[in-house]
């Protein structure tokens, strides 16, 4: 059975299947490893998404987007981890858009969405984790100080993923101290920041070598003069802005992480199938079988619940509890998968060249971002069970 075979799919998300199925081809397993060893860019992988229209996926139609539902967005991501390639390289496109799109004034969508929708633009980075608050977002300490008719930033990031290969960032900042925010949750604001300007005018990045290939950096913002036109929404209300894409980022993810489990179950079944030990192929012994199995019904049971996700995401109504969800069972699925093939392939798991060791390391990283499982465990206990919070 081919495992990226979905059921009950439109003919237009199985026809963007087969498009990104086609387009991934032309990246083998080479490129990618070629890439890894040297910690690059995929520039050649995300300027073909580009040009095919598949990081303008949610943006809509009267942008030059489009306009796609988050169905077909989830199988695209899905099937670029499933054919063995890596979307983490700019799926973030996707979804920081989303607060522009929802919260941006007319003139902000005007100015920067055509751009983005042509390819024109990146905005790929979200400048949101900082070293002392972890994801304690409503404790970050980067401040933003209304100047006139500009805001002046101070801070720092880590984990801003892309931020070298972007050309726009969306960034949360405090602009009212806690201590004298109404409410926990208010003082919060997001701008847009231009990186093609602030570089080298209060903005550096520094890079951070990672276990796999992820692009990420940490920023330093120092006395950086960001316009007060590129403020996004109200002032003060910057996280509620941002919960919203979180929900995508998580639905996103989760696919991608789908995709992955696709990927390992079907080099395992294969291997199993072709490789002879003591006269027979080793996936007639239980043994190898039935880990093989119980990954294929994890990962379809996860996948399942990101379509749930989706659904509600795309009728507009609250999602935190199942795009939560989905993010963990996913990524859950795709560990224990990856983990079922390395045991699967034994020796030849740790080899280059199957590139197994590397989606392996790739995948391991959605155990703790964008967000860790035992903050959404944290979150499930006490928002859908009525538990005390516990932090």
């Amino acid at each position: 059975m081919d495992v990226t075979a979905s059921q009950h799919e439109s003919d237009e998300i199985a026809a963007i299947r087969q498009t990104v199925r086609a387009l991934c081809e032309k990246f083998p397993g080479e490129y990618w490893r070629a890439l890894d060893r040297e910690r690059a860019y995929p520039t050649e992988f995300v300027e073909a998404l580009t040009g095919a229209g598949f990081l303008a996926a949610l943006i809509p139609e009267q942008y030059g987007g489009s306009g796609l539902s988050m169905g077909a967005a989830i199988a695209m991501m899905e099937e670029i981890q499933a054919n063995g390639c890596n979307g983490a390289a700019c799926h973030a496109q996707m979804y920081v858009m989303g607060t522009l799109l929802r919260h941006g004034s007319p003139e902000q969508k005007q100015k920067f969405l055509p751009s983005i929708a042509r390819g024109e633009l990146r905005l790929q980075a979200f400048g949101v984790t900082e070293p002392t608050s972890g994801t304690d977002t409503l404790n970050l300490r980067t401040t933003a100080v209304r100047d006139n008719d500009h805001y002046v930033v101070n801070g720092q990031k880590i984990w801003t993923s892309r931020v070298e290969h972007s050309d726009l960032m969306l960034l949360l900042a405090r602009t009212t101290p806690r201590e004298q925010a109404q409410k926990r949750t208010e003082g919060l604001s997001v701008f847009l920041v231009d990186m093609r300007e602030a570089r080298g005018k209060g903005l550096t990045i520094q890079p951070i070598r990672t276990m796999m290939n992820h692009a990420t950096a940490e920023v330093f913002f120092d006395d950086l003069r960001v316009p007060a036109e590129n403020l996004i929404g109200r002032e003060g209300q910057g996280f509620r802005y941002i919960l919203s894409g979180m929900n995508a980022e998580r639905i996103l993810i989760a696919a991608e992480c789908i995709g992955d489990a696709k990927w390992f179950i079907g080099r395992a079944s294969g291997y199993a199938r072709e490789r002879n030990v003591f006269g027979r192929p080793i996936g007639q012994n239980q043994g190898v079988q039935f880990p093989i199995a119980r990954a294929y019904a994890q990962m379809r049971g996860a996948e399942l619940m990101v379509h749930e996700a989706a659904g509600l995401y795309e009728a507009g109504r609250d999602c935190g509890a199942e795009a939560n969800m989905a993010k963990l069972l996913a990524a859950d699925a795709s560990w224990a998968a990856a983990d079922m093939c390395v045991q699967t392939h034994g020796g030849f798991g740790f080899a280059e060249e199957f590139d197994i060791e590397r989606k392996f390391r790739e995948t391991r990283l959605y155990q703790v971002a964008p967000i860790s499982t035992n903050l959404i465990l944290s979150y499930l206990a006490e928002h859908v069970l009525g538990l005390p919070r516990s932090y």
